[in-house]
């Protein structure tokens, strides 16, 4: 039988070294994209897009929280 050895590093407390911070053009674009649909829906026929709008603008609300930024 073989032994496991583990040798513990200690974390690294306190903030990461300073990187520059670059935005992801995706990121905005892909924003845009989904607002400019739920424009577009809401203009053409807001009563029967109602659900469309909904599902678009609860998935930028889970997958595009406040915390989100492209510059991260």
């Amino acid at each position: 039988m073989a032994k496991v050895f583990t040798i513990p590093v200690p974390p690294k407390l306190g903030r990461p070294k300073n990187r520059e911070r670059t935005s992801d053009p995706r990121y905005v674009d892909g924003q845009r994209l989904l607002v400019e649909a739920m424009r577009y829906l809401a203009q053409s026929d807001p009563v029967a897009n109602r659900p469309a709008i909904e599902l678009i603008s609860e998935h930028v609300r889970t997958r595009f929280r406040m915390s989100d930024s492209p510059l991260a």
